[in-house]
């Protein structure tokens, strides 16, 4: 059986276009809130059009030392240039980018997880410590 981690692909995201990056300080302050931003294709652009996209991101919190991930968001992307005029004609496109403020106890990793409508689930990871 396959398991949905097989499905989860990484890399660099200096060298491959479809990784979620993770930008936010490496230490924060217990209990104070912060912004963290995960935007796809920071250094090689992904397209958004209504062929290839970026269709959502999800954010994650995993404290040091506890068993269980704590979802921080998920945020979707639905406007891609769709037409009745017809592909790449539309009015509106989102970009594949979002901030979220959020406050932690103590350190941990936050993860970030992206799906192309054409190459899949990507992730990555990030380490905040805690002063």
């Amino acid at each position: 059986m396959t398991t949905l981690s097989e499905q989860l692909q990484s890399a660099d995201w200096k060298k491959e276009k479809h990784v979620p990056v993770i930008d936010c300080p490496d230490s924060v302050r217990a209990g104070e809130y912060f912004d963290v931003r995960i935007s796809v294709g920071r250094e090689i652009a992904h397209p958004n059009t209504t062929d290839h996209h970026i269709r959502w991101i999800s954010l994650f919190f995993k404290p040091d030392g506890e068993k269980f991930t704590h979802q921080v968001g998920a945020f979707s992307f639905d406007a891609h240039g769709e037409s009745v005029d017809g592909p790449d004609k539309g009015a509106v496109y989102t970009d594949h980018s979002v901030t979220a403020r959020l406050k932690i106890a103590g350190a941990g990793m936050l993860f970030a997880s992206s799906l192309c409508n054409i190459h899949g689930l990507w992730q990555s990871g990030r380490a905040v410590a805690v002063d």
